[in-house]
């Protein structure tokens, strides 16, 4: 690519190089994940095209999948991206949980973790307190609902069992999948998290429901207490 081209901006590229015309002539596959972030962005910053920036983005978070996990907060610390850019990335963010969340509810039997390990995986990992999540299924596993019951500091979370079977009557849910995030990055299960756990499948049995499953979420990846015999569910 001609480099004084280059350095007026991604509109002076050739066509066959622009993001744009490629997503449009061969499919959005065919574009690289910098390229894509720069459709999004629509614009680079003074002195940076797009893709450039996409760069960058993909370098300091890590990748799609870190993009993905940052909060507001972590975009505003990039400098130069401003309010608009911020709410454009917030705005493919939400999208993309919430199209993770539609596929899995009301219609995916859930067989085992690694059927909603991508859906946590982009809504929890990277998340900076803990949070509590619940899986609510029918008598054929498959998904009501999918809700954050609570929410807690980074070490520690205030869970009531009674509410989480509260809601599952509510929900006349059959069976439940717990989830919990690490944001430490440490999946080995506390004392505090197997007693917990404990007192949420004494709960559940005291109502006939189910407990699949307890998983624990962090940036490094996830376990579930079942695959590992942790706890006999």
């Amino acid at each position: 690519m001609n480099e004084v081209n280059k350095s007026k901006g991604i509109k002076y590229w050739p066509k066959s190089e622009r993001p744009r015309e490629i997503l449009i002539e061969k499919g959005p596959e065919f574009v690289s994940d910098a390229g894509l972030l720069a459709i999004l962005l629509r614009s680079g910053l003074k002195g940076k095209d797009a893709v450039t920036l996409g760069r960058e983005l993909l370098d300091q978070f890590g990748g799609l999948k870190g993009i993905l996990s940052a909060s507001k907060k972590d975009l505003e610390k990039v400098k130069g991206l401003g309010i608009a850019k911020i709410a454009q990335l917030l705005a493919a963010i939400e999208i993309a949980k919430r199209q993770l969340k539609e596929e899995i509810v009301g219609s995916k039997v859930i067989k085992g973790p690694e059927d909603v390990v991508e859906y946590i995986s982009l809504s929890m990992a990277n998340l900076k307190e803990e949070v509590f999540k619940v899986f609510y299924l029918n008598s054929a596993n498959i998904i009501l609902a999918v809700e954050d019951l609570f929410k807690g500091t980074v070490n520690q979370s205030a869970v009531y069992p009674r509410e989480v079977i509260k809601r599952a009557l509510e929900l006349n849910a059959s069976a439940l999948i717990f989830v919990h995030n690490h944001p430490s990055g440490d999946l080995k299960p506390s004392q505090q998290d197997l007693s917990l756990n404990q007192k949420l499948i004494q709960a559940c049995h005291t109502v006939d429901i189910t407990p699949l499953d307890h998983l624990i979420i962090g940036p490094g990846g996830h376990i579930s207490f079942k695959e590992k015999d942790l706890i006999k569910m």
